[in-house]
């Protein structure tokens, strides 16, 4: 992100919300990729999509947000002004309220089974929320919620690109294994993007959950990838055992997260890094489960 998005972002704001105009827009460095986020004064979040495949979010969350979060029993981001497009910037865009807190980076958690049992807390409300008029699972939300069928082609092409730097046998496994069921319940809200950067967090315990973009419904298991991205040992098992689902939603979810590892593993920095770790918790538990 450069000084020329903030820029763009202070005129979009001097044009559209004239009573705000004299706040001052500072980049965040930990804003995430689908979007140029920017906090506006004290108070208030700037969400630029950053490519047209993220439009349809803006729409999503401007109208459902407002409607989960006073059910649901952590903070979320609550939209306060709709962006039109405009020749400046030809997307939808939104301001938020600012929610105060920390990114869940391992470090900075201070205990890891009472976040594992807090976010799975956070889960079963969510899951229990009526979901019937909620958007299905599909494109707008990259298919969270859906069938790990759309990913069948990318995720056995990147199993065969890796070779022998993984246990091809055992991933292929753990891949037929998540495709073999279906989600036989009825839709459920899924936030679809549970990972360390959308959850913030005070005094290193879990104060909130951001960033729904990938909002939508249908089945659980895209929303249980943590107990491998953000979860190790005894807290992976007391999330596991905090969220009532079954063996064959834990092998989806197990799907989902080998996935995203597969597809991210060769990415520099800490985002290859991490899918690395990921890979590794899945392949060794493959052996065990």
């Amino acid at each position: 992100m450069s000084l020329r998005d903030a820029a763009l972002a202070r005129r979009l704001v001097q044009a559209q919300f004239p009573q705000w105009a004299d706040f001052p827009v500072c980049p965040l460095a930990e804003g995430g990729q689908n979007n140029l986020t920017f906090r506006l004064g004290a108070h208030l979040l700037i969400r630029l999509p950053s490519a047209e495949r993220y439009v349809a979010q803006v729409a999503k969350e401007q109208a459902w947000l407002p409607r989960l979060a006073p059910l649901l029993p952590l903070p979320i981001p609550r939209p306060i002004a709709l962006g039109r497009p405009s020749a400046d910037f030809p997307f939808p865009w939104s301001i938020y309220d600012w929610i105060e807190g920390e990114t869940a980076r391992p470090e900075r958690i201070a205990d890891p089974c009472r976040l594992a049992a807090d976010l799975a807390g956070f889960l079963r409300v969510l899951q229990s929320i009526t979901a019937q008029e909620g958007p299905a699972a599909g494109a707008h939300n990259f298919h969270r919620g859906g069938q790990l069928a759309v990913y069948d082609g990318e995720t056995r092409a990147a199993i065969a690109a890796l070779g022998a730097e993984i246990d091809a046998p055992a991933a292929t496994a753990i891949w037929d294994a998540a495709l073999a069921s279906r989600w036989a319940g009825a839709p459920v809200w899924v936030h679809g993007d549970v990972a360390p950067g959308n959850l913030l967090l005070r005094a290193g315990q879990l104060h909130a959950v951001i960033d729904f973009g990938n909002l939508g419904t249908g089945d659980p298991a895209c929303d249980l990838v943590p107990a491998w991205t953000i979860f190790a040992g005894a807290a992976r098992q007391r999330f596991r055992d905090s969220l009532p689902l079954g063996d064959d939603t834990w092998a989806r979810a197990r799907g989902w997260a080998l996935w995203k590892a597969l597809i991210t593993c060769r990415a520099p920095g800490p985002i290859g890094e991490a899918s690395q770790r990921v890979l590794a918790a899945l392949l060794a538990e493959s052996y065990t489960s």
